[in-house]
C-alpha cells in the first residue's frame, strides 16, 4: 500500500484516482470519503440509514482494499497540491498564513478528521475552504471564526478576518460525485 504523502479529499475527484474511494461511493449513503496520512473520514447523507448498519459495510470495504496492496491513490502526482507551499510571489504576510495553517491550525482540524485548504489572502481576508468532516459542519463556521480567526489574528495582525469559501477543487469535486451517482443509479437500474 502506498502511503498518502498529504491530505487529499477523495470527496469525489480523488474516487476517480482511488479504488478503494470508488468502492466507498458503493455503499448506499456514503456521501464524501477524505483520505489523510493517518485517517479515513467518511461522511453519509442524512438518509434514514444509520450508521450502525453501515459501519459494517464500510469497514469491510476498507479492509478489503488494503488487503488487495492496491495504491490509495492510482496518480498521486496528478491530483497532489501544496496549498501551502511557499510560492515566489507571495508576499511576507501570505508565507506567514501558510506557516501558520501547516503548524498550528492543520493539524489541530485533522484530529477531528478535517482538513483546511488555503485559496487566497486578499484584502486582510484569508480564504480557505473546508475539507473533510468540516465540509458542511454546522460548527465548523463557530471554528472558523473563533478558532481559527482569532489565532491569525493574533500571530499576524494583518489579517482582518477568515471565511470559508468553496474552491474550484470542490465545485469540480461535487460535479464528478454528481456523474458518478447518477452512473451508479443507472447501473443499479440496468441490474435490477
Amino acid at each position: 500500500c502506498v502511503p498518502i504523502s498529504r491530505t487529499l479529499a477523495a470527496e469525489a475527484v480523488v474516487s476517480t484516482q482511488s479504488t478503494g474511494a470508488r468502492q466507498l461511493f458503493r455503499i448506499d449513503g456514503v456521501t464524501r470519503v477524505f483520505l489523510a496520512p493517518d485517517f479515513i473520514s467518511i461522511t453519509k447523507d442524512d438518509n434514514d440509514i444509520s450508521w450502525n448498519i453501515m459501519k459494517p459495510d464500510v469497514f469491510a470495504c476498507i479492509m478489503d482494499f488494503f488487503t488487495s496492496n492496491q495504491p490509495v491513490l492510482l496518480d498521486e502526482a496528478a491530483l497532489s497540491s501544496n496549498d501551502t507551499a511557499i510560492d515566489p510571489d507571495d508576499d511576507e504576510t501570505t508565507i506567514m498564513i501558510k506557516e501558520l495553517l501547516d503548524t498550528r491550525i492543520r493539524p489541530t482540524v485533522m484530529e477531528d478528521g478535517g482538513d483546511i485548504r488555503f485559496v487566497a489572502f486578499e484584502d486582510g481576508i484569508v480564504k480557505l475552504a473546508l475539507q473533510g468532516s468540516c465540509s458542511g459542519c454546522p460548527s465548523s463556521s463557530v471554528t472558523l471564526k473563533n478558532g481559527i480567526e482569532n489565532m491569525m489574528q493574533f500571530y499576524i495582525p494583518e489579517v482582518i478576518s477568515v471565511e470559508a469559501v468553496d474552491d474550484e477543487i470542490t465545485e469540480l469535486q461535487q460535479k464528478v460525485f454528481d456523474d458518478l451517482e447518477s452512473k451508479l443509479d443507472n447501473d443499479d437500474g440496468k441490474n435490477k
